[in-house]
């Protein structure tokens, strides 16, 4: 098997291809994938035009006071004026009506579509393998979730509105220039239409410099949250002057890029204002002297100047929705580019095995693995493991056997070779029915910030308190919660920073045990508590890998000791094999292993 697009060009570990999509097309496919956007789409540019079409009902008001009402000197007809002024007021209530309605349609409608993205970027970013997480810093992931959809979300409601309204405003206040006065409606046309080909261009360049301002935010995000999180070694280490230079750097690139992109967009406003004002004096002269020819009324000539300023106005707010626009175009870009890239660890779906209960054999075939750009980490591992075995993989910082054991659940596919568990390659194995029997237990014991006991239910969510102190018992570690100050209740902070190294590893050892897998992955179980602990963990070991295949990647020998069988990694190649009893005797790696894990104690 071989996995390719494990990486983007860049090595941002996301796919690359909408970065090079126009803003139309960006913005199409945007809402393909977003189809509440389109939902009652019809109904809400219906209130948009209805009100847009009451904004020329003032004009028109104007013209037919002006022409018929004050038509005669000195005798004006109150009875046609006051009928025009309630019928105006009548159409501006209803224009309001009709504009609230049409916001609120369009607030639920992109509330909809947006919480619709943010899900499936958020699920897809959990599609992804381990490999390309690893590609993108997690806090550029997180900005791609939240602050570029928040980013589409500011243009939906406001410029995306604004968009509407002035579109339909435009084509309304044209069509009935053009009923006062085609000749200068023409004009106004004339003025505008080279202003509207320059934004067209123009838009190109502001697109890319908010790409930019989006992905500097991304590296202000990852910078802040690093140094939010690794609080105690900057402390520690009494760095906070060069963290806070890090962030300082970051905060002013953003600064920079974001300056530049709304420099560029600012341009766009005073060059629409002289177009206007030009457009303006042009229609006085000329519409005077169309008068002067019996072509055009007072007030037709009045009217059509109110008209101008509607048509002038969606004009003039481009620069508004120039920059929102770009700005969400440049998110809707970086969401596009995590929901492009395909996961290189596919879930085969209902098209794939689903395992028997029962202990598992894993046979490794011609395995090899090389992370991308790097030389070769496994190299053509041959290996077998039996049902209900206990087996130790150890060997030397770098040796591989953390990629062994990733390759083994799933997290990453190998480059060449095939990995089997009980007969079936894994990659045809439905991922339902591998994590229900395959778990592994992380280095770190990764812990959520909830209850000692909403962690542990983790391994099975419909899990009883009742249950879960049964396995604590089973696990020997009943006087270990019983020692906690709320027991199962006992909050155990942002990582399980409330509890030590070994106290984290313990939940996560009854996370497992009571998930019930037929195959226990441990990486590094016992590598960094205390003796007392560790023998505490033992114990519960004993009790989590007993009637089931258990592989763990030891450091501390005494893991080794305790398995069935040894598996010694040296250099991505298995170089030993056999009882712990029968490598210590014999000169080789696990010898010398051993032998310095053996004074490094005292032993």
């Amino acid at each position: 098997m071989t996995v390719s697009n494990r990486t983007a060009p860049g090595g941002t570990g996301l796919s690359g291809t909408a970065a090079t999509e126009g803003a139309l097309s960006t913005l199409r496919r945007g809402l393909r994938l977003s189809p509440e956007f389109r939902a009652g789409l019809a109904g809400t540019l219906a209130l948009a035009l209805a009100s847009t079409a009451g904004r020329v009902v003032v004009p028109v008001a104007v013209q037919q006071t002006i022409d018929k009402g004050l038509g005669q000197p000195g005798n004006p007809d109150i009875g046609f004026i006051r009928t025009a002024v309630l019928l105006c007021a009548v159409a501006v209530l209803l224009t309001a009506l009709c504009a609230y309605a049409m916001n609120v349609r369009l607030y639920r409608t992109s509330e909809s579509g947006l919480a619709g993205l943010r899900v499936k970027a958020f699920r897809h970013v959990h599609d992804l393998s381990m490999l390309t997480q690893s590609g993108e810093r997690r806090g550029a992931l997180v900005s791609r979730v939240t602050g570029d959809v928040d980013q589409i979300s500011t243009f939906m409601q406001s410029g995306g509105l604004m968009f509407i309204v002035s579109m339909g405003q435009l084509v309304v206040a044209s069509a009935l220039m053009l009923v006062y006065s085609w000749q200068l409606t023409l004009l106004v046309w004339a003025a505008f239409l080279p202003l509207v080909f320059a934004l067209r261009r123009f838009q190109r360049i502001v697109s890319a410099a908010y790409t930019q301002v989006r992905e500097r935010m991304g590296d202000l995000l990852a910078a802040v949250s690093e140094s939010v999180v690794g609080a105690p070694v900057i402390r520690a280490y009494a760095s906070e002057e060069r963290t806070g230079r890090r962030v300082d750097e970051t905060v002013e690139s953003h600064r920079r890029t974001q300056t530049r992109a709304q420099g560029l967009v600012a341009l766009t406003f005073p060059v629409s204002e002289l177009v206007a004002a030009l457009a303006t004096a042009g229609v006085v002269v000329v519409g005077i002297l169309l008068g002067v020819d019996g072509h055009l009324t007072a007030g037709e000539l009045i009217a059509f100047l109110f008209l101008v300023t509607l048509f002038v106005s969606p004009l003039q707010t481009a620069t508004e929705v120039l920059n929102e626009a770009q700005n969400a175009i440049a998110g809707w870009r970086r969401v596009l580019g995590v929901l492009d890239t395909v996961p290189d660890v596919a879930d085969p779906g209902e098209e794939g095995a689903t395992l028997p209960r029962g202990p598992i054999e894993v046979r490794f075939e011609s395995v090899a693995f090389a992370y991308p750009g790097g030389p070769p980490v496994l190299h053509d591992v041959d290996v077998a493991i039996a049902p209900r075995s206990r087996v130790a993989i150890v060997g030397q910082t770098g040796s591989g056997k953390t990629t062994f054991a990733k390759l083994l659940t799933r997290l990453m596919d190998p480059s060449s070779g095939r990995v089997l568990v009980d007969g079936v390659p894994l990659d045809r194995v439905r991922f339902s029915s591998l994590r229900e029997r395959v778990v592994m237990v992380p280095q770190d014991g990764f812990l959520f910030d909830a209850s000692l006991a909403d962690n542990v239910r983790y391994g099975s969510p419909g899990a009883s308190d009742e249950d879960l102190v049964l396995a604590m018992t089973e696990l020997g570690l009943a006087d270990w919660l019983d020692g906690l100050p709320e027991g199962l209740d006992t909050p155990v902070g942002q990582r399980g920073e409330s509890l030590s190294a070994g106290e984290r590893q313990l939940v996560a050892l009854a996370r497992a045990y009571i998930a019930d897998p037929d195959l226990l992955v441990l990486d590094e179980a016992t590598s960094a508590v205390d003796p007392a602990t560790e023998v505490r963990i033992q114990r519960a070991l004993d009790g989590v890998t007993r009637g089931r295949t258990a592989i763990s990647i030891a450091h501390r020998l005494s893991t080794a000791e305790a398995a069935d069988e040894v598996i010694v990694f040296d250099a991505g190649r298995i170089v030993q094999r056999g009882p712990h009893a029968d490598l210590v005797a014999e000169p080789g790696v696990y010898a010398d292993l051993h032998a310095s894990w053996t004074a490094q104690r005292g032993l």
